[in-house]
Order: structure tokens, then C-alpha cells, then sequence
């Protein structure tokens, strides 16, 4: 993201449809300074890409609130420390409202505390405590206890549960009069009040206004903006029920008989089912966005830091980059850092999904969240808040869930006039029940307009595509895999062509001590003892590799002496009074040592694509040491898997074409790009692409961005570097090939359900509209209708948190 552009999420409360989110995204893309604008239905958030240097997330709030909607934001209470005088809050307080993200802050002298409303995407506890620390003042959170804001989700759960028990309670009796009308139910026992028009006129009212509120205000508010949404059809569907049965009513004054022919059943239970259909939808909801609940859920909430000499516990937000921090087995490593004492086995999975602990030692890198297994170590704090690799994964995950893939693009165009289209179909609907067939029966007219109006709103047309998108994604970052797109996620099932990178990517990326070959009497152990005690002090890569792979067998090596390293050709050391020389051919040219019978040997060792080193001992030839990149454990196995999937797998890299074959026949590549240089890699990438394939890159080092950026699908091994990650679309954290064939598949997967909820969510309201029109559906069953259609589109999306991979 260049400088002038920035990014915000913000929370949205009061949309019910489709249209609703079309409305809010039309509006922030008019305003001046956005890039770019998306509402997400199913998460209730929007993600805006703005230029700060035109307008700032105030204004974009108060756009969102113009519109009739509100954002969520959290509020905290901060105590403040260092305050002497009443110019101290009013500093304080400036510079906290001056802070991105924060809508309202106000400072208590008195009381020395700061209650702060912020929007929680844009700025954390964290950024708040430092923007008071940076004024020179202290702070800290009050309450501990607190959680940051209001749930709203579960807020908007509890609030639909108590008016749908409200709701039914008055409209049970309502129902219950209507199913006796009937003549095949006339056995059923009613109780005369119940066919009173004022004693239904005074159950259904409260329904219709105190629980079908929400609707009136929702369709004003849309109507206020020159828009129609679902609130616009409920409201008009119950509303010409409701009244023309209050109407009614009025006639029946002076008639001692008991009128039929009322519609407040249909009002007040088609109230209660839209009602009913919201609340399972926000349960639904909630149980969508698990994914970001589980990592979240695996953040320590407290650190153990060394504050001025004493060991004191802080919660999460007070950690400051630089801090050392004890973690004791078992427990979470709160922020990542850098081990400074101690050693020992760190878990991992939660992470990198690998489940065997990694060792780590003084100067290895740890992750917050992490589980120190079994020692105790100390370290010192290098990043917090929102810079930790969790916080980064969760910020992956809700970009993913928040984006758009293409094709809910079509659905949210047809959400945006298919409510006037609809008003204007269930006019005519109206019309030729009156004139045709039935003339002049009002009543029979207005029950199939009530029908059409219910049957057709569209919130199943909107949430099909975002659920689908936020459960897959949500899925596959459970399994390591971070789609930072919507899109992403649609376009990964169309690869055709998959590009690995070698080093890092198909190889660990680091040399290891592969073959030892010893000519003489030595044995191994004395070989491999001198051989590394002579490497030892070369800082070459290579040689590291050596001496690691000797340690590695348990050889304790000895001190050297008369150590000299010759760049290019290797090293010569005296070890305990014997010489030992390693390196290539010129090398023991250079010493006169006969190598020739070896040579045969060494070049073996080279077509497999190992770097082989002779060693002399004493001026005579006595073995050859071999190091190589070696093939991760998976490679091969991932690598058929993706063949078998009908895919072409090519490896690139810029290593001579020897070494890369050797490395291509080990794990089944059929087709290598060889000797190609950094720059070149991105040219090769769009060759294909020429070619008419779909392209997925998949590299980890910085050399690979260009190629990352340039394929249809770029895909960052997560154990490179971050620059690589930057420049792809998709990250895979565990660095396992395996992690490719599981993406694309989790891209079928979800494209599959989004599928399914579009083919169910126009299917529904092509057949339906004209079985209402018809008079085939009354409108109580076409509020049934609607509400689980709505439901079960959101749990069939909901079958994708169950996907194996």
C-alpha cells in the first residue's frame, strides 16, 4: 500500500439485506478521498481504502451514519498518571482525539482517567497507552476484567431473542384464531375473545410497532436515501395488513357479529417469522467468524516483565518493544521475541501447524501465542500488538472475510433493484386480482400483494457469496493456508500451472552435511572430528553446514590452530599437531596432493546436485564431505499429489541446470527453468501466462516477489521472507507443499457452496415470486419461506468449517 493510501475496517450496525450493504458501499465510494469501498453483509464490517490527506475515518463514520446506519465502536477507560494540572488533561485529551481511529476521547483530571471511544480495526489499547506515554504522561487500562467494547453480535442476539419471545406471546392467540377458521379445524377449541377485532387489534399492535420498529426505521431510512431494501418490502407487506384489517375493524362497529375476514394473524406472525429468520441468521453469523475467535482465543492476555529490577505481571497492552519478559514451561509466549536465556521446545502448531516442538536457543526467534514446552527462558520483547505474526495472521483473515470475490459482484448488482422491481411486480399482482380475478375482492387482492412483497426479499441473495467466503477462508487459515482476498480465494480453483521455486521452497533452503566417503584407515568418528575442528572457524556457509552436521552426530571438536581460509578454494587448519585441508581440486592441486582416483567419486556426488569437498590429511587424500540444499520431507509426495490433480508443475530457479535436474528427477518434476536471475524470474512467470495458463508462484525469498506479484496467484512460503508474503495473495505458514494442493482445493470447495447459496437464493425467488402471485402461498407461509431461506444459506456455508483436507 503506497504512502497515500490507507486502510480501515469499521464495524456497521443496522443493515438487514442486501441492499442495505449496497447503499452503505455506493455511499462511501462517493466520498472524496476513497479508493476504494466494500460492506460485507455477513461480518457487518466495511473496508475502505482512502487518501488520509483527503478525508480521515471521521468523516467516513459520519457518512456511514447519514445513510441511516451506525458504527460499533469500543470504549475503554484508561487511568492516567503524571497529570498536575488542568492544561495536562486538556493535552492529553487533544492528542488522544488527533489519534487515527479515535472518535471521541474525554480526560478526568480529578479522577485521573481517560474514557476513550475508538473503532478497534484502526487502533488498539496499545496505540493508546503509547500516544499518552509519547505526551510524557502514564496510563494503563482500568479493569482488567473489562473486554474491550460490546460484543455486538451477541448484543443483536440477545435483543432478536427477547422480541421473538415478546412477539410470539401475543401472536400465538392470533394464530391460533386463524387456524380455526378453517372447516376441517372447526373441532379445534377457541375461546371467543380471541375473534374480537379489538382484542386482536390490541395483540397485534404491539407487535407491528414495538417489534416491526426496526423495519419502519430501516425502510425510512432507505427511503430517505432514495433506496429500497428489504425493511421497504416487510414494512409494506405487514403494513397494508395490518391496517386494512384496523379498517375493518371500524366497519364492524354496530354489528354484533364476529368478523373473519381479518388479516392481523398475517401482520403479526409474518412479524414474528421475519424475526425468528434474523435471530438464527445472527447465530449463524456468529458461528462464521470462529475462525477469527480461535486466534484470537490463542493470545496470552498477561506478560511476566522485569520492570525496574522487580518481576511484575502486565496485561498484553502495557508490553513496550524492549521489554524482558520470563516465560515458565507450559505457559504462552505472550508477544514475539528473541530468546536471551535459557533453551527449550516451543510448540508451534498454533502457527505453523507443524506438531512436533521446535528447539530454540539464546538468539532464535520466538512467537507470540506459542507454548514454551519445558524450560524456563527469558526474553526480550521485538514486536507487540498488532506488529506480532498472530496479530498479522488475524489481520490476513479479516481482510480475506471482509473482501469481495468477483462473483458476488453479479448478486450485489440484481440485490440493487430488485426491491423496486419486486414493489412493482406485487402492484400488478394487486391490480389483476382486483380487475380479473376476483373484481373488487379487496381483500384476496391484498393477501397476494402481502404474499409477493414477503416472499421476495432478498437476503439470501446477499449473504450466499460473503458467508461462503468468510467460512472457506476462515477454514483454510485453521489449516496454515491465509487467502489475503475473496478473490483470491475464487480465482486459486482456476490454476492450471504451478512454479515452484527451489531453494526454500521445494529444499529446506539451508545446506546440509549429506555423504561422507573415507579412504584410509581413520574411522569415522576421527574423520568427522578432524574434518569439523578445521571448518569450525570459518563463518562459510558451507562449513557451517559441516560443523553442524557433525555436532549433530554427538562429536565434541577440538581447538585449531595455523587456521587459514583461501576464498574459492576452502580452508587449512592444524588440528592437535595434524593438518587438515578441505576444499576443491585446485585446492589439493595447490598443495600437491593426489586426488585423481577420487574424482569419479566427487563428480557422482555432483550430478545428484551436492557440493563435494576433498579432504586431505597430513598432505594425503582421505575422503570427501558432500553438502546439500536437501529436499524437504514432503516435497515429493505434495508434488505427485498436484500432478494427480491434473496440474503442470515446473520448478524454476537459478541454480545451473545439472544441480536443478538432479534436484527435478528426485521429487518428479518433469520440466525445470534453469540458470534464471532474480529479474528474470517475473519474464518467465508472464511467458506462460502467454502461453494461456493459469499461473501460481510459489517462492520464499525476496528474489521471488516480482514473480509472486506478477502470477495469477502468488503464494508465499511462510518461513521466508516477509517481503515475499508482502507480494503474494496467498500465504502458506507451514512451508509444506502440501499447503498448494490444499489451497486449491479449499478454493473448489468454497466456489462449489457459493454456487450452491446463489443457484438456492435465485432459485428461491424465481419460483417464488410467481407461486405468490399465482395465490398459491399465503403470506404467513411465505414468511416462513423467506426466513429459512436465509437460514439455510448461511448453514450450508457454515458446512465449510467442516471441510478436511
Amino acid at each position: 500500500m503506497n504512502e497515500s493510501q490507507k486502510e480501515t475496517t469499521m464495524p456497521i450496525t443496522g443493515m438487514t439485506c442486501a441492499a442495505c450493504a449496497i447503499r452503505i458501499e455506493k455511499g462511501l465510494n462517493k466520498v472524496e478521498g476513497v479508493q476504494a469501498a466494500t460492506v460485507n453483509l455477513a461480518l457487518e464490517k466495511s473496508t475502505v481504502k482512502y487518501d488520509p490527506t483527503v478525508t480521515n475515518v471521521a468523516a467516513l463514520q459520519k457518512k456511514i451514519e447519514d445513510l441511516g446506519y451506525g458504527v460499533a465502536m469500543e470504549k475503554k477507560e484508561f487511568v492516567i498518571t503524571g497529570m498536575t494540572c488542568a492544561a495536562c488533561s486538556a493535552r492529553i485529551e487533544k492528542g488522544l482525539n488527533k489519534l487515527e481511529g479515535v472518535s471521541k476521547a474525554t480526560v478526568n483530571l480529578a479522577l485521573e482517567t481517560a474514557v476513550v471511544e475508538y473503532n478497534g480495526s484502526e487502533v488498539t489499547a496499545s496505540d493508546i497507552i503509547a500516544r499518552v506515554e509519547k505526551l510524557g504522561y502514564g496510563a494503563k487500562v482500568k479493569d482488567e476484567d473489562r473486554t474491550d467494547g460490546v460484543d455486538h453480535r451477541q448484543a443483536e442476539i440477545e435483543k432478536q431473542t427477547g422480541k421473538f419471545i415478546f412477539s410470539v406471546i401475543l401472536s400465538l392467540p392470533l394464530l391460533w384464531a386463524m387456524v380455526s377458521h378453517f372447516s376441517f379445524t372447526s373441532w379445534i377449541y377457541l375461546p371467543d375473545m380471541f375473534m374480537n377485532p379489538w382484542v386482536q387489534l390490541a395483540l397485534a399492535t404491539p407487535v407491528q410497532f414495538i417489534v416491526g420498529k426496526q423495519f419502519y426505521v430501516g425502510a425510512y431510512k432507505a427511503l430517505r436515501n432514495a433506496s429500497a431494501n428489504m425493511d421497504v418490502l416487510v414494512a409494506l407487506g405487514t403494513s397494508a395488513a395490518y391496517f386494512y384489517s384496523v379498517y375493518l375493524s371500524f366497519m364492524s362497529i354496530g354489528s354484533n357479529e364476529h368478523m373473519t375476514e381479518l388479516y392481523y394473524e398475517t401482520s403479526a406472525v409474518l412479524i414474528t417469522l421475519i424475526v425468528l429468520g434474523k435471530l438464527f441468521e445472527a447465530k449463524a453469523k456468529g458461528r462464521s467468524s470462529e475462525a477469527i475467535k480461535k486466534l484470537m482465543g490463542l493470545q496470552a492476555k498477561t506478560a511476566t516483565v522485569v520492570r525496574d529490577g522487580n518481576e511484575v505481571e502486565l496485561p498484553l497492552e502495557e508490553v513496550i518493544v524492549g521489554d524482558i519478559i520470563h516465560v515458565k514451561p507450559g505457559e504462552k509466549v505472550p508477544v514475539d521475541g528473541e530468546i536471551v536465556e535459557g533453551r527449550s521446545a516451543f510448540d508451534e502448531s498454533m502457527i505453523t501447524g507443524e506438531s512436533v516442538p521446535v528447539d530454540k536457543e539464546i538468539g532464535d526467534i520466538v512467537i507470540g501465542s506459542t507454548i514454551n514446552k519445558n524450560g524456563f527462558i527469558k526474553m526480550k520483547a521485538t514486536k507487540i500488538g498488532k506488529d506480532t505474526a498472530l496479530a498479522q495472521i488475524i489481520q490476513v483473515v479479516e481482510q480475506a472475510q471482509g473482501s469481495k470475490a468477483p462473483i458476488q459482484r453479479l448478486a450485489d448488482q440484481i440485490s440493487g433493484i430488485f426491491v423496486p422491481i419486486v414493489v412493482v411486480v406485487a402492484i400488478i399482482t394487486f391490480l389483476i386480482w382486483f380487475i380479473w380475478i376476483n373484481p373488487g375482492e379487496f381483500a384476496v387482492a391484498l393477501e397476494k400483494l402481502i404474499a409477493v412483497l414477503v416472499i421476495a426479499c432478498p437476503c439470501a441473495l446477499g449473504l450466499a457469496t460473503p458467508t461462503s467466503i468468510m467460512a472457506g477462508s476462515g477454514r483454510a487459515a485453521e489449516f496454515g493456508i491465509l487467502f489475503k482476498g475473496g478473490e483470491h480465494l475464487e480465482t486459486t480453483h482456476r490454476i492450471t500451472t504451478v512454479v515452484l521455486d527451489k531453494t526454500g521452497t521445494v529444499t529446506k533452503g539451508t545446506p546440509e552435511l549429506t555423504d561422507v566417503m573415507i579412504e584410509g584407515t581413520l574411522t569415522e568418528e576421527d574423520f568427522l572430528q578432524l574434518v569439523g575442528s578445521a571448518e569450525n572457524n570459518s563463518e562459510h556457509p558451507l562449513a557451517l553446514a559441516i560443523v553442524d552436521g557433525i555436532k549433530a552426530k554427538g562429536i565434541t571438536l577440538l581447538d585449531v590452530t595455523e587456521f587459514e581460509a583461501i576464498p574459492g578454494y576452502g580452508i587449512m587448519g592444524n588440528v592437535n599437531g595434524t593438518e587438515v585441508v578441505v576444499g576443491t581440486r585446485k585446492l589439493m592441486h595447490k598443495y600437491e596432493i593426489h586426488v585423481e582416483h577420487a574424482l569419479a567419486n566427487m563428480e557422482a556426488l555432483e550430478l545428484q546436485g551436492k557440493t563435494a569437498m576433498l579432504v586431505a590429511i597430513d598432505r594425503k587424500y582421505t575422503g570427501i564431505v558432500a553438502v546439500a540444499d536437501t529436499i524437504k520431507e514432503t516435497s515429493a509426495a505434495a508434488i505427485k499429489r498436484l500432478q494427480e490433480m491434473g496440474l503442470e508443475v515446473i520448478m524454476m530457479t537459478g541454480d545451473n541446470e545439472r544441480t536443478a535436474k538432479a534436484i527435478a528427477e528426485e521429487v518428479g518434476v518433469d520440466r525445470v527453468i534453469a540458470e534464471v536471475l532474480p529479474e528474470g524470474k517475473a519474464d518467465e512467470v508472464k511467458k506462460l501466462q502467454q502461453e494461456g495458463k493459469k499461473v501460481a508462484m510459489v517462492g520464499d525469498g525476496i528474489n521471488d516477489a516480482p514473480a509472486l506479484a506478477h502470477a495469477d496467484i502468488g503464494m508465499a512460503i511462510g518461513t521466508g521472507t516477509d517481503v515475499a508474503m508482502e507480494a503474494a495473495d496467498i500465504t502458506l505458514i507451514r512451508g509444506d507443499l502440501n499447503s498448494i494442493a490444499d489451497a486449491i482445493l479449499m478454493s473448489k470447495k468454497t466456489i462449489v457452496n457459493i454456487k450452491q447459496n446463489l443457484f438456492w437464493a435465485f432459485g428461491y425467488n424465481t419460483l417464488g415470486i410467481p407461486i405468490a402471485a399465482l395465490g398459491f402461498l399465503a403470506p404467513w407461509l411465505a414468511g416462513a419461506a423467506m426466513a429459512f431461506s436465509s437460514v439455510s444459506v448461511v448453514l450450508n456455508a457454515l458446512r465449510l468449517q467442516k471441510v478436511k483436507l
